[in-house]
């Protein structure tokens, strides 16, 4: 059964930096797809960045250069480092798992993180 946990949520100020967590049991980490996720309120939940299998992760365009994802498989952890935030970034940020070559419906999620950002 997969379990994931994320932290690192909070209340940070416009152009002030987290770093989100997101620690998974229950599954062979290294062979999971691993992604982040956020949605705001009234909108629907969107992809922020992911590692598909890849020579790189993919990241949305609203934050590329300011968040970077990776990965730990010895702590079967996925952080997001976020910088530069934005009063637009504030959301309830989600991590999701699946295995290797599965759509992203197929994954698992956490229960979610709120990140609020203050201007």
């Amino acid at each position: 059964q997969v379990q994931l946990v994320e932290s690192g949520g909070g209340l940070v100020q416009a152009g002030g930096s987290r770093r989100l967590s997101c620690v998974a049991s229950g599954i062979f980490f290294s062979r999971y797809a691993t992604g982040w996720y956020r949605q705001a309120p009234g909108k629907q939940r969107e992809l922020v960045a992911d590692f598909t299998g890849g020579s790189s992760p993919n990241y949305a365009e609203s934050v590329k250069g300011r968040f970077t994802i990776s990965r730990d498989n010895a702590k079967n952890t996925v952080y997001l480092q976020m910088n530069g935030l934005k009063p637009e970034d504030t959301a309830v940020y989600y991590c999701s798992v699946r295995p290797y070559g599965l759509p992203s419906s197929s994954g698992s999620w956490g229960q979610g993180t709120q990140v609020t950002v203050s201007s």
